[in-house]
């Protein structure tokens, strides 16, 4: 590939009811060099947009139109399940932490969670929406300690191995078995068997209400 090459700006729809809070990220976005593809107040606006345009990044309030709940939550699960290619970016008002457990135990990565009023600079929110685009994941730190709630500890991690840290790294950057195995130069087999062992460690039990890799997940982003 030529290094001198132009790249191409990342595509990005807005989705937020409030047409002041998009049209101020959407003039922050060009400034950053990136491209709004659209814009709309609904889900089903958003769905619209996603399904004509495959945009790199989708950024979505939760609550939206008609009944101000989880609407745009829903949507943003619909796009990572029929949209591979386009990520999630949660931008909202509101915790719903147990509500969003599907989206953020997406294995593919690519899915970001962030609370409008815990965004400290431009930067910061610029660097969240190019980590999603890239098949990273980004969860607000406020977030991450409601979902772990009881399973705070002194610290969590200090029984894991090193190669058992490094699985649990990758992992939060949302690599599959397959990924991960051929990161760290190991089989399919040896990873499932160090993510069984970081789940025992880290007395992550199973539970069909929760999603066990990313409870692993969270606690690791909660005490690096």
């Amino acid at each position: 590939m030529d290094a001198d090459a132009p790249v191409d700006p990342l595509r990005v729809v807005l989705a937020d009811d409030a047409v002041l809070v998009r049209e101020g990220i959407a003039r922050l976005l060009a400034a950053a060099g990136m491209e709004v593809v659209g814009q709309t107040r609904e889900a089903v606006g958003l769905l619209a947009i996603v399904n004509a345009e495959r945009p790199d990044v989708a950024i979505v309030d939760i609550r939206m139109p008609p009944t101000f709940t989880l609407e745009g939550l829903e949507a943003a699960c619909r796009i990572r399940a029929e949209h591979a290619s386009t990520s999630v970016l949660l931008l909202s008002t509101y915790v719903v932490a147990e509500d969003a457990m599907d989206l953020l135990s997406s294995a593919a990565g690519g899915v970001g969670y962030l609370l409008k009023d815990s965004v400290s600079n431009v930067d910061e929110f610029l660097t969240a929406v190019r980590r999603v685009a890239a098949g990273e994941s980004t969860i607000d730190p406020s977030i991450v300690g409601e979902l772990l709630g009881r399973r705070r500890r002194a610290d969590p991690l200090a029984e894991l191995t090193p190669r058992e840290r490094d699985v649990l790294a990758l992992m939060a950057q949302g690599r599959s078995n397959a990924g991960m195995a051929g990161e760290l130069w190991v089989t399919e087999g040896a990873v499932e068997k160090y993510v069984k062992n970081i789940l025992a460690k880290l007395e992550i039990q199973p539970d069909e209400r929760d999603h066990r890799r990313v409870l692993a997940v969270l606690t690791y982003l909660d005490n690096r």
